[in-house]
Formats: structure tokens, C-alpha cells, sequence
């Protein structure tokens, strides 16, 4: 998706990936089901997380969160289109993969 120039489907994959993950975490700590929601920030603060995050980390959700529209919300498509550009759009794939990897490895301590 991100060298077909498609970067709003590639950061809502990236979102995706990220939320599950938190999702998992959630689970991991709390033993119960996570909050039914797509917000990265309530999802890790109400397991915890947040408190953990570096600043990169704090950046990066910050990145992803408002690209979980692109299937539910398509009258905003346009508009976060408009934001994303190569850069923003390399650094929002490259990044999920250390976050994931991080939790995993909070989840394995």
C-alpha cells in the first residue's frame, strides 16, 4: 500500500495492528475484555500503558489515531488524505513494529 502511494489504507493497517496489540495488553493486564473502542490513547490508559510510553511511542499514537477512519468514517477520508505525504506516511509504517514488539515483550516478562 505504501509504495503504491495508497498511505491513508497503510496507516489504517498500521492503526489496526497497533490497536490489537493494545487490545491484547489490555487483556494480558486486566484479565477481562478491552474497552469496545478504535482509541489508542483510552485503550492503553485504561490498561495502563499510557504511563509506560516514551515520547516517540506518545508521538506515534498520536500519529495513528486519527487513521482509523478509513473504512468507518469515509466522509473524512478527504481530509486526513491531506495530511499524509511519503514521509509521515513511511514513519506511520515503520513504527507499529516497535511498539508491537515492545508490548510483546511486556507481555512475556
Amino acid at each position: 500500500m505504501l509504495k503504491k502511494k495508497k498511505y491513508l489504507q497503510s496507516g489504517f493497517y498500521c492503526h489496526q495492528s497497533v490497536e490489537k496489540i493494545l487490545k491484547a495488553y489490555f487483556w494480558f493486564i486486566k484479565r477481562e475484555e478491552p474497552p469496545y473502542s478504535h482509541n489508542l490513547l483510552k485503550i492503553s490508559k485504561e490498561s495502563g500503558l499510557d504511563r509506560q510510553f516514551n515520547e516517540k511511542q506518545k508521538r506515534l499514537i498520536d500519529l495513528l489515531m486519527p487513521l482509523n477512519i478509513e473504512a468507518r468514517y469515509p466522509e473524512e477520508k478527504l481530509s486526513i488524505m491531506k495530511t499524509l505525504d511519503n514521509s509521515k506516511a513511511e514513519t506511520i509504517f515503520n513504527e507499529p513494529g516497535v511498539i508491537v514488539k515492545w508490548i510483546q515483550e511486556l507481555m512475556t516478562q
